[in-house]
């Protein structure tokens, strides 16, 4: 992987073809990192993809985070490999949250409407109850492929909506679910357990 002025040196190449695109940099545990703006997102992975020296054409992770509650809270990391020399780079593209703070039921809009129109190249509809929003970013698949099921999982699991994905649905979790799981707000709950000890000794 890039050592960190190695890291330095690629931050100054994308700036000169896409000013603004990186917003920091980080080489944390041996990990080189880009912070890109979401809007950059597409140039940036095309660049690091195409560019001469560079060729990072394997997506081997794509995943989500909630860092509440800091912001922008959430991102979408995209994990990329050269395969010819073995090196790894890091892309975080970091999400604002567009719903109120104190807006709806945690958990956001139902998948129903957020995947209304994904197909096709639409963009979805990204509001819930109470005008609460969604975050949003562009999909990777036409580049990377295998980005189509990792996508879906960070929208089921997340509610980050991809524009552009050929089938934003649910993947794991039962197209009737309501919220998104592994958001840091979403209510933990359950079901109690009944211990046959209790039912016996105390009814």
């Amino acid at each position: 992987m890039p050592d960190a002025p190695g890291l330095e040196l690629i931050r100054g190449e994308i700036d000169q073809h896409h000013p603004g695109a990186v917003l920091d940099t980080s080489f944390d545990h041996e990990r080189a990192t880009l912070a890109i703006d979401p809007v950059h997102l597409l140039a940036v992975l095309g660049w690091l993809y195409d560019a001469p020296g560079h060729g990072y054409r394997f997506l081997s992770s794509l995943h989500a985070a909630d860092y509440l509650p800091a912001t922008p809270r959430f991102a979408v990391h995209y994990e990329l490999l050269n395969r010819d020399r073995v090196e790894r780079i890091r892309v975080k593209a970091l999400l604002e949250d567009p719903a109120s703070p104190a807006g709806g039921v945690a958990g956001g809009t139902t998948p129903e409407e957020a995947s209304a129109t994904a197909g096709g190249g639409g963009s979805p509809a990204a509001t819930g109850p109470a005008g609460q929003g969604l975050p949003e970013i562009d999909s990777c698949v036409p580049l990377f492929p295998t980005a189509d099921f990792q996508e879906r999982e960070a929208f089921d699991f997340f509610g980050i909506v991809f524009r552009g994905h050929p089938n934003l649905t649910r993947i794991l979790m039962p197209e009737d679910y309501v919220g998104w799981p592994q958001r840091r707000d979403f209510p933990v709950g359950g079901e109690p357990v009944t211990f046959t000890y209790n039912e016996r000794r105390y009814g």
